[in-house]
């Protein structure tokens, strides 16, 4: 081979490797495609039904405890067993306070026989007005000893204030207590609390012009449904509004009641979803909530969020309102007209017009607090 062929085989060899070398530039530029949470905002025309997310409380609940101090000598009850009312609970050794009563009884009866002959002696003049006086205070006070230790013996016996259903016992058997030490948690499940934390905007719109909330109140259609029971809606009646903001959220406690469902349990601590219709109420413009984790800030500390664009797979900076935090969510009060996709999770790390994929539902995780918004 001569020295051209060579120089033309070197050639087209490097020319090769150059055409590979950008190839392989080519295709490391192209942009990754990010998955990413969306969340879907809510519809414009149904902006006067909101939801909450609502959390479950027994509608009568105490927590219960001996008055005297002592020995637990019997735990009749337990956890979870239906109780009624008056039902004996639990049992204190009541020794000690049957040789009280019987002492404060001696010390009454005799106080009792004194007072007793001495109405008779005074009256003859046989002893003075003080003498008299002193008998009575006697009789007196060892009437009302001999009735404490008699209220004290019947203490050492703990009752159900009312029908309903142990939640928590407290201590075990034969334990040294000491007096109001909480022993039970006695909870009414009949009849439940769903409690919501309202903005104070939902709040005003309650409100008549004289700041009066009853005649309103009872006016808004609402009702709660339960994970996993998507046919069930259970009407709700508002119990209580709080009248004082919560100092951290600045929302407002609103206390509903509903009756316990007859299918399915339903337990203190468990969770709901509440849908509220405030259209007869409300005249505002449509406020949404969205998650606070998707609303960031461009370089001018406006609020922004990433708003899909469902024919490119884009994602395009949206400048937006904001108003109130409620919960994990956060009022858009302008920029959003509904059934937005918004991406939810990971805001920060997007730039305009980057393409993005929809997180598989099963991958997505629950954000954590020390997760970047």
């Amino acid at each position: 081979m001569t020295l051209s062929w060579q120089r033309v085989l070197s050639g087209v060899f490097i020319a090769a490797a150059l055409t590979a070398c950008s190839k392989d530039k080519e295709v490391s530029s192209k942009p990754p495609i990010r998955p990413v949470k969306l969340f879907t905002v809510a519809s414009g025309d149904g902006s006067a039904i909101r939801k909450f997310p609502g959390r479950i409380e027994a509608s009568q609940q105490a927590e219960l405890g001996f008055r005297v101090s002592g020995t637990v000598e019997e735990l009749a009850v337990k956890e979870g067993d239906q109780v009624t009312e008056g039902q004996v609970l639990a049992r204190l050794d009541a020794t000690d306070f049957r040789i009280t009563v019987e002492d404060r009884q001696a010390t009454f009866d005799n106080a009792n026989r004194n007072f007793a002959r001495a109405k008779d002696l005074v009256a003859e003049g046989a002893i003075s007005k003080l003498d008299y006086d002193r008998m009575e205070a006697n009789f007196k006070t060892s009437r009302a000893a001999l009735s404490a230790a008699k209220q004290n013996l019947a203490y050492t016996q703990l009752r159900a204030p009312f029908t309903g259903q142990i939640a928590r016992r407290h201590i075990d058997n034969f334990e040294e207590i000491q007096a109001k030490q909480e022993i039970f948690s006695l909870q009414n499940t009949n009849d439940l609390d769903v409690i919501i934390d309202l903005p104070e905007s939902v709040i005003r719109n309650l409100r008549s012009d004289d700041g009066d909330v009853e005649p309103k109140k009872q006016g808004v259609p609402m009702y709660a449904e339960f994970e996993g029971k998507v046919d069930a809606k259970f009407p709700l009646k508002i119990k209580e509004i709080a009248t004082r903001a919560d100092r951290d959220t600045q929302t407002f406690q609103v206390r509903m009641t509903m009756s316990a469902p007859a299918n399915f349990i339903v337990l203190p601590g468990m969770t709901a979803n509440v849908t509220v219709d405030f259209s007869q109420f409300s005249n505002n413009a449509a406020v949404f909530l969205v998650p606070s984790s998707s609303v960031i800030s461009d370089q001018d500390l406006n609020a922004q969020l990433w708003v899909l664009d469902l024919d490119s797979m884009t994602v395009k900076s949206r400048e937006i309102t904001i108003g109130r935090m409620t919960g994990t969510m956060i009022e858009v009060k302008s920029g959003l007209t509904g059934n937005e996709e918004i991406v939810s999770v990971g805001a920060a790390y997007l730039a305009e017009d980057m393409r993005v994929s929809r997180m598989i539902q099963s991958e997505q995780a629950l954000p954590r607090s020390d997760d970047p918004s």
